[in-house]
């Protein structure tokens, strides 16, 4: 319990400032939260890689099968995959929840032409930080994803986790539930119900139970390691500051 302790007094700061970020005041108009979600539907993406980067390492994905060596973060990770990869819609349809956004987005205008087009891209490069270079986009948003599989071929499991519990899930909480207090008050009237679906159901699903078991996976994979435990401290807190980079971007591009 201490090092976590540690690691989340190491953060703080930078999670402090997340969840009251001015960019979460700035969304008033639907043109503003267009923007917004433009510029986030990259990392609603690249959190898809890190999820499957910790399936990779975490589970059996090869053949013949083997069991891996920790039994609960085996079940974390198959629980969070099936959630985000194939979970009920608002229409009760099965989708992923980036699939989920990018119909959000659509439902009130907001442009997927650049996220699309970057998605066809990476696949006719087969290289994705030659992809992420010739996104047309505010550099911040580059460097975010490039941070991101940076982390991801480390290969170093408690790494990855680290980048995905104190950058992302142990985040979404507080910060979502942010963003939707100010869309419920800028846009009582707006027909915005699968956008306002898809921030409700991460912040149960994060809060309620991934989160919690992301925290387990972070003590299994440690080990009671000093070394680990170090540098679960210095990713944690470059993924919080890319995310702090990546609000900035949004919030200059609405201003």
């Amino acid at each position: 319990m201490k090092q976590f302790e540690i690691l989340e007094a190491y953060i703080k700061e930078e999670k402090d400032y997340l969840n009251n970020h001015p960019l979460y005041r700035k969304i008033t108009t639907i043109d503003h939260l267009r923007l917004f979600t433009q510029g986030h539907v990259y990392a609603v993406w690249d959190f898809m890689s890190l999820l499957k980067a910790l399936q990779i390492e975490l589970t059996c994905v090869s053949i013949p099968w083997f069991a891996s060596d920790f039994a609960n973060t085996r079940y974390l990770i198959n629980e969070i995959v099936l959630a985000e990869e194939s979970d009920q819609y608002i229409d009760g349809n099965r989708m992923s929840h980036f699939e989920m956004y990018l119909d959000a987005m659509e439902s009130m205008s907001a442009k997927t032409e650049d996220i699309r087009e970057f998605l066809i891209d990476i696949q006719r490069t087969q290289n994705i930080y030659q992809s992420i270079e010739n996104l047309n986009t505010d550099n911040r948003i580059r460097e975010f994803l490039k941070s991101t599989f940076n982390i991801i071929e480390t290969k170093e499991s408690h790494k990855i986790a680290a980048a995905f519990t104190f950058g992302r899930e142990g985040l979404i909480p507080d910060m979502f539930t942010s963003i939707l207090k100010e869309i419920k008050i800028n846009f009582p009237d707006s027909e915005l119900d699968k956008f306002i679906y898809y921030f409700q159901r991460h912040i149960d699903l994060d809060g309620d139970e991934h989160g919690p078991l992301a925290l387990k996976m972070i003590e299994e994979l440690a080990q009671g390691d000093d070394q680990k435990w170090l540098d679960m401290q210095s990713v944690s807190k470059l993924a919080l500051q890319k995310r702090i980079d990546l609000w900035d971007a949004i919030y200059e591009s609405i201003s």
